[in-house]
């Protein structure tokens, strides 16, 4: 099940934060915050090689992000799937991010030798309340 047009123009379009949910390798939950949005139609998010996020879901690409509209909390959307990492174009997603959420125009809190790298959700579980 693929989130339909109107959700996904909801996490695309504001900028409201997402709640990631991955595995840890001992089977217990993880959870973090993240910026959101929509590339070629699929809801991701973008990280640094390295971090948690990415070594977990490197491990078990199982993944839960729930966007939650922070002035209507019973308007929400959850992504339930796969974790696909996707390298080319991660920094300029970011970049985008960057925008979005903080309206410059280039990520500020790189470090030097960080690589980036996008996180796209192939979805096999879609659940919503406000649309």
């Amino acid at each position: 099940m693929a989130p339909t047009e109107q959700q996904l123009a909801f996490i695309d379009e504001n900028p409201f934060v997402g709640v990631v949910t991955d595995l840890r390798p001992d089977g217990s939950l993880h959870s973090t915050i993240v910026w959101v949005d929509v590339v070629d139609g699929a809801v991701g998010f973008n990280t640094a090689v390295g971090r948690a996020k990415e070594r977990y879901l490197r491990n078990d690409p199982r993944i839960s992000l729930v966007v939650v509209d922070p002035g209507d909390t019973y308007k929400w959307v959850s992504v339930t799937g796969r974790a696909e990492f996707v390298e080319e174009g991660a920094d300029a997603q970011i970049d985008k991010l960057a925008k979005k959420y903080m309206d410059v125009d280039s990520y500020p809190h790189r470090k030097a030798g960080e690589v980036r790298i996008g996180v796209r959700i192939v979805p096999e579980r879609v659940d919503s309340r406000g649309f």
